[in-house]
């Protein structure tokens, strides 16, 4: 037999196998997933008074209004929570933030970002940062009648700092207290972004410029992505959580990120590397801030946070230790306490 016959074989051995343990992978995945379907089916599953929003370009955003007691259109002097969810996710992943706003009688509104959830989409020019802080400046005025604290995670807390760069006036007067949870004003690497939303054998190779190629054929990697499989779930267990993840959690943010298109992801991605908003953070400085992240974070690692809060003194930084990016929903009691303290230091101004 000749050496390259037997190379050719050797590897199509491995191929076999590897398939082979795909397979054996996927059925474990689906009976694992089946065990834990009633924790899946419970994050995410809390809903309020639904709103269409019309952003200025047109676009219809979700948003939910959650009103305590029997307030049923919020009263112009009582305080809103608006929550503002990250890149490739949806309002969902606010799941114990929003159960401790109810448990707390606070009024809450929550948004899809445009593109994302049950938003509409958005023209690819208006795919940007920018345009994020103005549609958050559109919800505000048409579902906040009072003063507003406002919790941004990831994308969204640049989402925060874009509001903030366009409307400063607003800080200190509308927007009485910030969270920026699991961000970064600029200096952000955007392979390290570009990771978990890919199929895994390419995630780990691929430079940025790469997701202008792969967008040209989004159901294909639509496909790679597909929904709910054991692949996609490590990948976001790795690069989103901690060291020991939760199971159904990891399944719960695998399955709403795939529901985001890669069209949408690559539409979104050139936001990242271009980011700088440091100067931003001055408009803060009377405002009541907090800065929340894990120190396991690999996607905005903790070295943003304690950036953004040097150049920001008045804001009080909490490293949640051990936890991932997707703090909010691996040490949700850590962020809910950092965001009572904020609650009260707004509502005492």
């Amino acid at each position: 037999m000749s050496t390259l016959r037997r190379i050719a074989l050797g590897l199509g051995g491995l191929v076999a196998a590897a398939g082979a343990a795909g397979v054996v992978a996927e059925r474990a995945h689906t009976r694992r997933r089946s065990r834990l379907q009633g924790s899946i089916d419970r994050l995410g599953s809390l809903r309020g008074e639904v709103r269409t929003v019309r952003a200025g370009d047109g676009v219809g955003l979700h948003v939910e209004v959650d009103e305590p007691g029997e307030q049923p259109n919020g009263d112009a002097g009582e305080l809103t929570i608006v929550f503002v969810h990250g890149y490739a996710l949806n309002h969902d992943c606010w799941h114990h933030q929003r159960a401790w706003a109810r448990k707390a009688g606070i009024r809450a509104v929550l948004y899809d970002q445009r593109s994302h959830g049950r938003s509409e989409r958005s023209e690819i020019d208006n795919a940007t940062i920018e345009q994020l802080g103005r549609d958050l400046a559109r919800v505000i005025d048409e579902a906040c009648p009072g003063p507003v604290v406002l919790v941004g995670h990831s994308m969204g807390g640049m989402t925060l700092l874009a509001l903030a760069e366009e409307r400063p006036e607003l800080f200190g007067e509308k927007v009485v207290g910030v969270a920026l949870v699991s961000t970064t004003a600029g200096g952000l690497n955007p392979g390290r972004v570009l990771a978990p939303f890919l199929p895994a054998d390419l995630s780990g190779t691929l430079a940025p410029r790469a997701m202008a190629a792969l967008s040209r054929v989004p159901a294909a990697v639509d496909l790679a992505r597909r929904r709910g499989t054991e692949i996609g779930t490590r990948v976001i267990s790795m690069f989103a959580f901690g060291e020991r993840p939760d199971p159904a959690t990891a399944i719960f943010v695998d399955e709403m990120i795939a529901q985001t298109s890669f069209e949408v992801l690559a539409e979104f991605f050139d936001n990242f590397g271009r980011l700088d908003k440091f100067t931003v953070l001055d408009s803060l400085a009377h405002v009541p801030t907090v800065i929340v992240c894990g120190t396991r974070d690999k996607l905005t690692s903790i070295g943003h946070s304690r950036k953004m809060a040097s150049l920001l003194p008045t804001a009080d930084l909490i490293e949640c230790e051990g936890a991932g990016h997707m703090v909010i929903l691996e040490q949700p009691d850590e962020v809910n306490a950092a965001l009572a303290t904020l609650v009260e230091r707004a509502s005492a101004r």
